[in-house]
Formats: C-alpha cells, sequence, structure tokens
C-alpha cells in the first residue's frame, strides 16, 4: 500500500504539463464522467505494478473538485491497494485537462485526450509525459476496434505501445 501511494505520489509531484502531441478533449461533461472506470490497459509504473482488477472511481467534492478512487488487486500479497486523491480543471470545466494530487500539494497532470462522447464509455488519458498512458472503460474489456483505435492514436502521439499492459479483471 506504502509503495503504491508513493509511486502516485512521485508520477503526480512532477507538474501539470501537456506532452508534445496530446490535446485535451473539448466539450468535456463531467457529470457524465463520474462513477466507476476499469483500467483496461497502460503503461507499466512502479505505483501499479503487479496489480490487477484495477478501476478508479470519481464523484464530486464539496469544493468543486473530484474526489478519485484508484483500486487494484496485488495476486503476490492477496490484498487490495487504495488511494484516494483529488482533482481539479486545469483550465475550463468543459477541457478533460485536470490536475490530480494523491498526497500534500503536488499535482500532476490527467489528460482525457480520447473519448466516447455520446456514452462516456471509454476514455484514452496521459499524464504529464509520455511515459504514462491509460485506457479507461465502463466495463472491465473493450471491442477490439477501441483497443485498435487507443493503440493508433497513442502510437501517433509518440507513446511506446509496444509496453502496454492489458489488465486482467475478474
Amino acid at each position: 500500500m506504502r509503495y503504491f501511494i508513493y509511486g502516485l505520489l512521485f508520477i503526480l509531484s512532477g507538474c501539470v504539463s501537456i506532452p508534445d502531441g496530446v490535446q485535451p478533449v473539448s466539450n468535456f461533461e463531467l457529470n457524465k464522467y463520474l462513477g466507476k472506470w476499469y483500467e483496461v490497459a497502460r503503461l507499466d509504473h512502479s505505483f501499479e505494478r503487479g496489480l490487477n482488477q484495477v478501476s478508479a472511481k470519481y464523484s464530486l467534492r464539496e469544493d468543486g473538485g473530484v474526489n478519485v478512487l484508484n483500486r487494484g488487486f496485488s495476486s503476490e500479497k492477496d490484498a487490495w491497494k487504495e488511494a484516494l486523491g483529488k482533482a481539479y480543471f486545469v483550465n475550463e470545466p468543459s477541457e478533460g485537462y485536470l490536475k490530480v494530487s494523491f498526497f500534500g500539494p503536488f499535482y500532476g497532470s490527467y489528460i482525457i485526450f480520447e473519448l466516447d462522447k455520446e456514452n462516456y464509455q471509454y476514455a484514452f488519458i496521459s499524464g504529464p509525459d509520455k511515459d504514462y498512458l491509460w485506457l479507461l472503460s465502463r466495463t472491465p474489456t473493450v471491442k477490439p476496434e477501441v483497443m485498435e483505435k487507443f493503440i493508433s492514436m497513442s502510437k501517433a502521439r509518440g507513446f511506446d505501445t509496444s509496453q502496454l499492459i492489458v489488465v486482467e479483471h475478474n
């Protein structure tokens, strides 16, 4: 648990920059984004290494921000790991560009660069640089065409998609 939180702190203590070639979605609607999302694919990081059944739950905060509850299961330790953070819009609430903190005053970028805008069923997320990439979905798996789109769009933006991990869900 400690390494999970420290890892999240490390990534998110960086900055709230946007990597070259990544553009946040516009016409973003937070209320449609709230709720539970499953991590379908990601680039590897120490704070998530070995975790499966990873999910994120987003809910409104009283201060206008967003609560972020990340949860994953470590088979090695036979235990769940959780991290509770908070997020705020960097610019306008209609732009999919937030800053997220899991510890203290340190924030990192959370950039939604592709989104199923009709039903909010999948989202492609970048962190502050091209080492951080996630495919989130309302379901534990996605159709092959969504995965293909994720890989294609991510590769075109300079992410190393050969290193993607597909997350197992039971």
